[in-house]
């Protein structure tokens, strides 16, 4: 017998999660200098990390020696003081994939269904599919979340709805008015698990009025990270907020010390970074208009995007994604998500725009 057997056949069926490729691993494929490549298929900060989160982290590292505070108490009070909510409100996560997973285990059983559109982030159905679960996946409506589709999908059996706002890896955004009306309009034993990952880039008068709809709607758990806008992706924090009996349930699931004390003070510190928080926006909206106005002199197709990427219908995207690599730049094919024309680009700084669209034209001739 093979040792596969031993695991059931739903584990032995996932196709492992493959982020976007390293710096590290293509320098040493192509054999260029690290300072040389330009990554833009994770979703990265190209500011950089917080430069508060920088000097807390500075100031931590002596305290290495002593687990992290399993509880969070720290970063719970500042962001129960930030979004009008109480500590009990919150779970902590090492990412907020973490979170989203929690949920999933929390709740999730072999007798259950989960719903998520089409072109989701691959996360919901890796967490579904590792349970056991019945997977409902609901085809897109232009690319993003179709939420009249999703509401007829719901089954007796259903017991969680993960729903990306703005979506990964399509960029696509629905009105805080439709996705609360979606919330009210469903069965009280059904989960809406809202990902917020991308939230911060949103414009303020779009701002997510999530936080505020918990009083009313207990089956709403709303999970965001620090990982991109805050630019603390090599750190992993991530939290998600819910009704009390809903975090208590979530966290009873959760790893201790699933958060590292690093993350833990880099987290407190860069939270209170507004202006940074301002001039990642900022940069990144300048970055989407710069990349749209190159794709529209390329003759490419865009999905528009209110995340810090942008995908583009670039044709044989095997190829040119291939051509794009060996010039050093680093993107993202999206064909497991759906889309096999299309790659997703991260929203660089203004020259390494230039850098990548210069590097696609080229890739189109050749």
């Amino acid at each position: 017998m093979s040792l596969r057997e031993l695991a059931p056949a739903n584990v032995r069926a996932i196709a492992p999660y493959v982020p976007g490729k390293p710096i590290q691993e293509t320098a040493r494929e192509l054999g260029m200098p690290e300072a040389g490549i330009l990554k833009m298929a994770s979703n990265e900060s190209p500011l950089g990390p917080s430069p508060r989160a920088l000097a807390a982290i500075r100031g931590a590292l002596a305290d290495l020696h002593y687990y992290p505070d399993g509880s969070g108490y720290d970063l719970k009070r500042l962001l129960s003081q930030r979004l009008g909510l109480v500590q009990e409100n919150f779970v902590l996560g090492n990412g907020s994939n973490d979170v989203l997973e929690l949920a999933a285990r929390a709740f999730l059983t072999r007798e259950d269904s989960a719903i998520y559109s089409q072109h989701a982030f691959m996360v919901y159905p890796l967490a579904v599919q590792a349970i056991g679960a019945k997977a409902i996946v609901v085809p897109a409506r232009d690319y993003g979340n179709d939420l009249d589709a999703m509401a007829r999908a719901v089954r007796p059996d259903t017991k969680i709805i993960f729903l990306a706002n703005p979506n990964n890896p399509t960029g696509t955004f629905a009105p805080w008015s439709e996705v609360l009306a979606f919330l009210g309009a469903l069965p009280p034993g059904v989960l809406l698990v809202v990902d917020e990952a991308y939230g911060e880039y949103l414009p303020p008068d779009l701002a997510s009025p999530s936080a505020g709809w918990l009083a009313s709607h207990p089956n709403l758990v709303v999970a965001r990270t620090l990982s991109k806008a805050y630019g603390l992706a090599g750190l992993r924090v991530g939290y998600a907020f819910a009704h009390p009996e809903i975090a208590e349930l979530m966290n009873r699931v959760r790893q201790p010390f699933n958060v590292n004390h690093l993350a833990l003070v880099a987290a407190c510190a860069a939270l209170e970074d507004d202006e940074f928080i301002a001039k990642s926006r900022e940069a990144n909206t300048r970055g989407l208009r710069q990349l749209e106005k190159g794709f529209a002199a390329l003759g490419l197709e865009y999905i528009p995007s209110r995340g810090n990427f942008i995908t583009v219908n670039v044709g044989d995207a095997a190829r040119i994604y291939e051509r794009l690599l060996r010039e050093g730049i680093i993107v993202r094919p999206i064909a497991g998500y759906g889309l096999p024309k299309h790659l997703r680009v991260t929203v660089g700084l203004p020259e390494q725009n230039e850098r990548f669209l210069a590097a696609l034209k080229r890739a189109r001739q050749a």
